[in-house]
């Protein structure tokens, strides 16, 4: 394996107090710096970041230590998220995770594929025995890859601490070369009462950002405001090494030199990861891509990051006053820009009003509520959303429905439901719930039937409608051809997709004898190792059935041979 690189993952030392890590160890062995791709709390989509991406320029393979002695405790191995990832719990109750793994060392490979053969599945979960699996620090336990939603091949790193609470990996010690200060794309106020306006406006206001006196400062112009009023910042952070956009670790706000607001990403929980959503401006994120930070809570905000927040870090403008706000925000490596924003209490006349559609189905979010529109029903559980909003449910000229639309964000899974009882029977087998995706296209959204019903559970608002799909999956050898001798091939490898619902399961066999097909759901493709089986014939009959997500199956057979070994 590639030992070119920096060898994943260093030497850690585990000394620590009740309360925090006092003293820490960690290091390359081959003292080659680290270069992240991803930082600890980033902002992703519906989610923060548990960990740091640390890269591997851009290939697969590179050996992973374990950072301290202790136990494998959770092997999960998935088509999406982490792909194949391994938990390993240490002696003080903290747990190290490594995830988008190409494979586990040999010792732990062996324990997988014995567990994966057993249940005839290549997703699983596992929890060794504190016993079954020891490891020491140092000791090889994988090897990194680009396995799950991995983007490009990297290393996902994290600690968890005993209560499993993702920790910011960067407070152990790790060294990260960072001597760039905190880029800031635009800085944003928005009107919070009924009368508030900035700039005459009610509607959110980008600030136009200059140069300050000092290194790293901003200004803005000033800003003529009244009643209560909140501040938001589009901001990232790169390291030296790399040209990523990374999350920020700090922001603070103050007021006229008071501390009224900040936040620090040290840890989280998964629990309440989700609420990402009321720290950004969703609207706007959907809209534009911008994801704005707001230096301000709304009522639904349950995150645990915050600190010295005065009056939820709203801002009231009086008539005549003079406020000077300073945001200030940092990396971990307390390289800081700053933003000062001068603000003058003045009541204007609003000449851009904030306008909102009317309906006549009005949703507060502390209540449970069922909507119908002709063939559809909505219901949405109480706390599904963070504000009270007018809700779209409407059918547009093609047939499909809007169920409101992405501009808003759930918090909890709502139920659509489908009356299909217009349908025969025959016909309903090959329907299924479908949403339009990004790119306008039909997306699986997972249907459950029940006699005349089809209902699904989503998070996701958006366009809705039964589509049909009778065309089964595709099967295609890669690297063999039927009734060749393929001796020096170490793996087989079959490309499969679907047009339309997507590939649901598969099985495949070898002379009668189920296989372990590992998938890549990025490339479509299976793989098996030889090495898993030996064979005691030289003829192989291959068979192989891919279902989709509405029942159509392709088998695909073929025949091929193979030297055996004696």
């Amino acid at each position: 394996m590639n030992r070119l690189f920096f060898i994943f993952l260093l030497f850690f030392s585990f000394a620590y107090s009740q309360n925090e890590i006092i003293n820490t160890d960690f290091r390359s062995p081959l003292d080659i710096p680290i270069i992240l791709s991803g930082t600890f709390g980033e902002l992703r989509s519906n989610h923060f970041h548990s960990g740091i991406d640390i890269k591997t320029k851009q290939k697969e393979g590179f050996e992973v230590f374990a950072i301290g002695d202790g136990h494998v405790s959770r092997i999960k191995i998935q088509r999406w998220g982490f792909g194949k990832a391994l938990y390993v719990t240490h002696s003080n109750g903290y747990t190290s995770v490594y995830a988008h793994l190409k494979k586990l060392a040999p010792k732990l490979e062996a324990y997988l594929k014995k567990q994966q053969y057993a249940k005839e599945s290549y997703a699983i979960q596992l929890y060794p025995k504190p016993s079954e699996l020891v490891v020491k620090k140092g000791e090889v336990i994988a090897y990194s890859g680009n396995s799950g939603s991995s983007g490009g091949p990297h290393l996902h790193f994290e600690i968890r601490d005993a209560a499993s609470k993702p920790m910011n990996p960067m407070l152990f010690g790790i060294e990260v070369k960072d001597s760039h200060h905190p880029k800031v794309n635009g800085v944003f106020a928005y009107a919070l009462s009924d009368s508030a306006q900035i700039n005459a406006s009610s509607k959110i206001v980008q600030l136009q950002l200059k140069k300050g006196t000092q290194k790293n400062s901003f200004t803005t112009s000033k800003v003529y405001a009244s009643g209560v009023i909140g501040l938001g910042i589009n901001s990232y952070d790169r390291q030296d090494l790399a040209f990523n956009k990374n999350g920020i670790y700090q922001l603070e706000s103050f007021v006229n030199g008071v501390k009224n607001f900040s936040y620090t990403f040290n840890k989280f929980s998964f629990g309440e990861s989700r609420y990402i959503n009321t720290l950004i401006d969703y609207e706007r994120f959907k809209k534009l891509k911008q994801r704005v930070q707001r230096c301000f809570l709304i009522p639904a905000n349950k995150l645990s990051i915050y600190d010295n927040v005065v009056d939820n870090g709203r801002i009231h403008i009086e008539e005549g006053k003079e406020y000077t706000v300073v945001l200030k925000v940092k990396d971990f490596k307390n390289n800081m820009t700053t933003i000062t924003i001068p603000i003058v209490g003045k009541q204007q006349k609003i000449t851009r009003k904030r306008t909102e559609s009317i309906t006549k189905n009005f949703i507060t979010r502390n209540a449970e509520h069922s909507l119908k529109k002709e063939d559809v029903s909505v219901f949405i559980p109480k706390n599904t959303f963070y504000e009270d909003f007018y809700f779209d449910l409407s059918k547009d000229t093609q047939g499909r429905y809007n169920i409101h639309n992405e501009k808003v964000a759930a918090h909890k899974n709502f139920v659509i439901s489908f009356d299909v009882s217009k349908y025969p029977a025959k016909a309903r087998k090959k329907l299924f719930i479908a949403s339009l995706d990004r790119k306008k296209k039909p997306s699986y959204s997972k249907t459950k039937k029940k006699g005349t019903t089809f209902t699904t559970s989503t998070k996701s608002l958006g366009t809705y409608f039964l589509a049909q799909d009778s065309i089964p999956p595709k099967v295609k050898p890669i690297n063999f051809a039927k009734d060749k001798w393929i001796s020096a091939k170490k793996y087989l490898k079959v490309k499969v997709t679907d047009d339309l619902s997507g590939v649901r399961s598969f099985r495949g066999s070898i002379n009668g004898q189920w296989i372990l097909f590992e998938y890549d759901p990025k490339k479509n493709l299976l793989t098996y190792d030889f090495n898993d089986i030996i064979f005691t014939e030289a003829k192989h009959n291959l068979k192989l059935i891919v279902t989709d997500n509405v029942g159509n199956n392709t088998t695909f057979t073929s025949t091929f041979y193979r030297k055996t070994k004696n």
